[in-house]
């Protein structure tokens, strides 16, 4: 009976942990398991991703990423073709297969211009810089902590919301209770009334990880509609 008394208790003190534990918690909790040398703020390396899209060709692209220098450069190849994106310090230079220099028609089909540089620069940056780019500025990180079940298995969640020049979307990201690693993360859109549209948006399943610079990042990143659970593709770190 004693020992049962003791259990009891030991579950009641944990609940009452857990509930004091503020969103800004849970995140600086699971920044310091991906990224437990604050390495990300100084971060210059390269990595291979590969994504696997249904009924189209392999698209592989070489990326590196400088933050101090505020340095970014991709190089994606599909079949025989690739495209190359460098922006340094805020200026960009773009390859068409190997060159720089291509008609309008080829920069249009292709969207070859330093707005779309600068978004991938953002995308690659954003994604593989998780949770630690919950960060930035313009972020707001929500203080309570919600309890999902997902596919079956229990998380902590973390609602985020950007301030409008950084994003429109809502963000959940979802972290194991045990190690506090990221291991889903779920956006929505908002209607034209500003409320979050259940049918709308993605989430992504992360699987496996890749230690780069000794960052734990998602080995593989698989897609899915929000709305139906088509699977869009997957993102595999090489």
């Amino acid at each position: 009976m004693k020992n049962i008394i003791s259990f009891a208790l030991l579950l009641t003190l944990l609940s009452s942990c857990e509930k004091k534990m503020t969103g800004t918690e849970l995140l600086d909790n699971a920044i310091t398991y991906h990224d437990p040398n604050s390495n990300w703020g100084s971060f210059d390396g390269q990595f291979n991703v590969v994504m696997e899209t249904p009924n189209r060709p392999l698209r592989n692209t070489a990326i590196k990423i400088n933050r101090p220098e505020s340095y970014f450069y991709s190089k994606a190849v599909i079949d025989s073709t690739s495209t190359e994106y460098e922006v340094n310090k805020g200026k960009c230079v773009i390859k068409y297969n190997g060159s720089t220099n291509f008609n309008d028609s080829i920069a249009k089909a292709n969207q070859l211009n330093c707005e779309r540089a600068k978004m991938y620069k953002n995308y690659y940056s954003y994604l593989y810089g998780l949770p630690m780019k919950l960060k930035d500025p313009g972020t707001h990180i929500s203080d309570s902590i919600e309890h999902k079940t997902f596919k079956g298995k229990d998380y902590l969640v973390l609602k985020a919301s950007y301030d409008e020049h950084v994003g429109s979307d809502i963000w959940y990201f979802y972290f194991n209770p045990e190690n506090y690693a990221m291991e889903i993360y779920q956006f929505f859109k908002k209607d034209d009334a500003g409320a979050l549209n259940p049918e709308s948006g993605e989430y992504i399943l992360l699987t496996e990880e890749s230690v780069i610079n000794d960052i734990k990042m998602p080995k593989n990143r698989a897609w899915y509609y929000n709305k139906d659970d088509k699977h869009l593709g997957t993102d595999i770190l090489q």
